[in-house]
């Protein structure tokens, strides 16, 4: 059997927690100062709870033999725009790099794709770094296109921030 058809997609659990701050923290490229450094845990704990308790965010795990090999989250927004119609937003996509180039990624974002639809979605969105070509091929190979410039702007975060 092959690793594609053994792979399995559920909504991430507390338990999970360790093996999605290892995936990020693995990440070289993302500039999101993500570590496995315990003294950090209590910042990724409240930011899970606060994705579990939110209707429109679902935390995604893909595991494997047990172990957690790739993640991503959906977010859903309602907009005034296009009638008032229901975007998805794929945000985290992270597979572990030794599970990279085996078909997990794809999985996964078709797994993201069909719970927008059900729930509503009429379009997927995603950002994706401009040094990361290769995945930006890969989204390019499952359908995505490049319409839009993305902007960022770091906020000096408040004291009431959740």
């Amino acid at each position: 059997m092959s690793i594609e058809s053994n792979v399995v997609f559920r909504e991430a659990t507390i338990e999970d927690l360790p093996a999605l701050v290892a995936l990020f923290a693995d990440d070289p490229i993302g500039g999101h100062d993500d570590t496995t450094d315990r003294a950090f845990f209590a910042a990724y704990h409240a930011a899970f709870t606060t994705i579990q308790n939110s209707p429109n965010d679902l935390l995604i795990a893909g595991v494997l033999n047990g172990e957690v090999v790739a993640t991503a989250q959906i977010t859903l927004i309602t907009s005034l725009t296009g009638r008032g119609s229901r975007r998805m937003i794929i945000e985290a996509v992270q597979t572990r790099a030794d599970m990279r180039g085996k078909g997990i990624g794809g999985l996964l974002i078709t797994h993201c794709l069909k719970i927008g639809q059900e729930r509503g979605a009429n379009s997927a969105q995603l950002t994706s770094n401009n040094q990361r070509q290769d995945a930006h091929r890969f989204y390019e190979r499952l359908g995505f296109e490049k319409s839009h410039a993305g902007f960022k702007l770091k906020l000096q975060v408040g004291p009431a921030s959740t």
